[in-house]
C-alpha cells in the first residue's frame, strides 16, 4: 500500500529523506521559530544553515557516504543539527542514551562500527568524556584527525563540547569548532541529494529480551513518513507550541515531538533535563500549547507543591486522563493519542487513531492499521494468522517497519513473508481496530523505556548472600511496571540488604534500569519448574503479595491489599 497517498501534508514519497524533509519545512516555514531553549531560539532558517555546517564538517573531516555517525547529547539545539547535519553528508545517525553507563556506550560504539562520535562532556552527574577517556587512555595519546583505539577500532574522530569554560580537546578529542570552522567540502548538496528513501537512515539502540540493547536499523524513510504522520494525526498547526520531556534517542523523540513538530511549523521547546520546577517554571514562561511527557514525569509536574497556583491554561492539546489534565482546566475529553499502538521497531505506531476520534475508541482500543502497515494476530505456538476476535501474538509489516537488527540475520527476526514478531498479545475486532492485551515475553517496560531482566540479574552476578535473583515487573499507575528485583536468599553469611544491592547495580547499570525495589525470599517461598528454575510468574506474583503486604512505596505510589 502507498501510504504517501495518505499523507496531506507531503504525499511525494521521493522526499522521504531527512536532507529532503529538512529543505521541505525550511521552504514552508523558513522565518518561523523552530526550537527554543533557554539561550534562545533558532527559526527553520537558522536550524538549516547549522545542520550544513555541521555536514560540511563532517565531508572536510573525510565522512564517506553510509558512514556511521553516533549523536551523543541531551534534548538540545545542537543534537537536532547534528542529526541534520550528518544526514545532509549521507551519514546513518545513531543517537545514544544519555541515561546509558560507560559500558554501555563502548558497546554501541563497537557493535554499531562508529566512525565519528558527536558529543556533549557532560551532563548532570554524567562525565561522558572524562570516562571514555579513562577507558580508552589511546584517544588521549593521539593526536587531532589520528585517533587509533584498539577497542574502538572503527572510531576515528571524536568531536566535543562543554556547556562550561574551557576547551574540550584532549589528544585525538577535537572542540566543537573544529568540526564547524571546516569549510573545505562543496559538495554537500550533491551528497543530500543522493540520500534515497530506501537508504540505511537511522540505528536505534532499544533493550530487548538479550541482556546486550539491540541495534534497529531504519531506512530513511521510517522518521520521515512517521514525522508527517504524527503531524497530521495530532493536528499540529504553525501556532502551536510544543514542549516535551521526550528523549531524542528513541523514535517517540524524533517523530512524535521533534519531527512532527518541524512539520508543521509548531515551535518546539527544548529542556536538557526532566525536574518537575524546573519543567513548570518553562511552561509557564513559553505558554505551549501542546505537551509531550511520560505519565510518571506528568504526575510529578502535578504533585510539586507549586503547581495549583501556576497558570497551565496555554495547555489544549493533552491527554484528558493526564495528571496535567485538570491542572490546565480541561472538561472534556477532545484530544488524545493513546489509541495507538507500536514499537521501535516500525518507529513508534504502527496502528492509531486520529487524536480527534472518539473519546471511547482512543481508550479502548489501539486503533486501525496505519496506510503502508499490515498487521496480524498469530497463534502464539503454531505461528499461523488467527481469525478476527482471537488472542495471539501481534505481527507487523509495512514501510516503516525496520530494515532488521543490526549484525542479526533477517531470518531471525522476520519470518518467509517479512512480518516482525512483536511479542505482544492482542486481537483486532470486529471493526478492524487492534486491542493490546500485554507482554507475551518477560521484556519489562517501566518509565516508556523497555529493560531486559536478564541485563540486570547479569549485572548483579553471584551476589553475596543470594543463591539467585529475578527482576520482575509489578504493574504502577505512572511508570506502566515498577522493575523489582527478588533475591533468593542462601543462609550463608550476613543477609543481604537493598541499598547493597543497589551500589552493586549503580556503577553497571542506566539509571532507569535500577530496581525500585529489593525483595528477599527464603528458598521454601519460590516455586521452581521440573528443571529446578524460578518461575518468573510466580515470583511476580510474591512480589506483589510482599509489596501490599508491607504497603512498601514506590514512586509516590503505596502498594496495598
Amino acid at each position: 500500500m502507498d501510504a504517501s497517498a495518505e499523507l496531506a501534508l507531503q504525499p511525494d514519497a521521493s522526499r522521504f529523506t531527512l536532507p529532503r524533509f529538512l529543505e521541505d519545512v525550511i521552504e514552508r516555514h523558513g522565518g518561523r521559530p523552530a526550537l527554543r531553549d533557554d539561550r534562545g531560539a533558532w527559526t527553520f532558517d537558522e536550524l538549516g544553515d547549522e545542520s550544513r555546517r555541521i555536514g560540511r564538517g563532517l565531508l572536510s573531516a573525510g565522512l564517506s557516504p553510509g558512514g556511521r555517525v553516533a549523536v551523543l547529547m541531551a534534548n538540545r539545539r545542537e543534537w537536532v543539527s547534528s542529526v541534520f547535519g550528518a544526514s545532509l553528508a549521507g551519514a546513518v545517525c545513531i543517537p545514544v542514551n544519555t541515561f546509558g553507563t560507560p559500558d554501555e556506550l563502548d558497546y554501541i560504539l563497537q557493535h554499531g562500527d562508529v566512525e565519528f562520535l558527536l558529543m556533549q562532556s557532560s551532563l548532570l552527574s554524567h562525565r561522558y568524556l572524562d570516562d571514555l577517556l579513562a577507558r580508552h587512555p589511546e584517544i588521549v595519546q593521539g593526536e587531532p584527525g589520528e585517533l587509533a583505539c584498539a577497542a574502538l577500532p572503527k572510531l576515528r574522530r571524536i568531536f566535543a563540547f562543554s556547556d562550561g569554560a574551557g576547551s574540550c580537546a584532549a589528544g585525538a578529542v577535537e572542540d566543537w569548532e573544529a568540526l564547524e570552522s571546516q569549510r573545505g567540502a562543496a559538495e554537500l548538496e550533491t551528497r543530500a541529494q543522493a540520500v534515497c528513501p530506501d537508504d540505511d537512515g537511522l540505528i536505534i539502540y532499544t533493550s530487548g529480551t538479550t541482556a546486550r540493547p539491540k541495534g534497529v536499523l531504519h531506512r530513511q524513510a521510517a522518521a520521515v513518513i512517521q514525522s508527517w504522520r504524527f503531524a497530521e494525526y495530532m493536528a499540529l498547526h504553525p501556532e502551536d507550541r510544543v514542549w516535551t520531556a521526550q528523549p531524542f534517542f528513541w523514535t517517540a523523540g524524533i517523530c512524535m515531538s521533534l519531527g512532527a513538530s518541524l512539520a508543521a511549523g509548531a515551535e518546539l521547546v527544548l529542556q536538557d533535563r526532566f525536574e518537575a520546577e524546573s519543567a513548570l517554571d518553562c511552561i509557564e514562561r513559553t505558554r505551549p500549547t501542546t505537551l509531550h511527557a511520560w505519565p510518571h514525569q506528568e504526575k510529578a509536574m502535578s504533585e510539586h507543591p507549586s503547581a495549583a497556583a501556576r497558570d497551565l491554561s496555554s495547555l489544549s492539546k493533552i491527554e484528558f486522563g493526564s495528571a496535567m489534565s485538570s491542572l490546565a482546566g480541561l472538561e472534556e475529553d477532545v484530544w488524545g493519542t493513546y489509541g495507538s499502538y507500536g514499537c521501535s521497531e516500525t518507529f513508534t505506531i504502527c496502528s492509531a487513531l486520529p487524536a480527534w476520534a472518539p473519546p471511547g475508541d482512543r481508550a479502548e482500543t489501539s486503533g486501525v492499521p496505519l496506510p503502508g502497515m499490515e498487521l496480524r494476530i498469530l497463534d502464539t505456538e503454531t505461528g499461523e494468522p488467527l481469525p478476527q476476535g482471537e488472542k495471539g501474538e501481534i505481527a507487523v509489516r509495512g514501510i516503516t517497519l525496520m530494515r532488521g537488527y543490526v549484525k542479526v540475520d533477517d531470518s531471525l527476526v522476520l519470518d518467509g513473508e517479512g512480518f516482525f514478531r512483536t511479542q505482544d498479545g492482542g486481537f483486532i475486532d470486529e471493526r478492524g481496530h487492534l486491542h493490546w492485551t500485554g507482554r507475551l515475553s518477560n521484556l519489562l517496560k517501566t518509565g516508556g523505556a523497555n529493560v531486559s531482566p536478564l541485563e540486570i540479574e547479569a549485572a548483579l552476578g553471584r551476589f553475596p548472600g543470594l543463591t539467585a535473583a529475578v527482576a520482575v515487573g509489578v504493574p504502577h499507575p505512572t511508570l506502566g511496571e515498577a522493575i523489582v528485583v527478588c533475591g533468593v536468599l542462601s543462609g550463608e553469611g550476613a543477609e543481604p540488604t537493598q541499598e547493597a544491592v543497589l551500589d552493586e547495580l549503580r556503577p553497571k547499570l542506566a539509571a532507569y534500569k535500577l530496581p525500585r525495589a529489593v525483595l528477599f525470599f527464603n528458598p521454601d517461598e519460590v516455586d521452581l519448574t521440573g528443571n529446578q528454575k524460578i518461575q518468573v510468574e510466580s515470583m511476580r506474583e510474591r512480589a506483589r503479595e510482599r509489596l501490599a503486604a508491607e504497603r512498601i512505596e514506590i514512586a509516590g505510589t503505596v502498594y496495598e491489599a
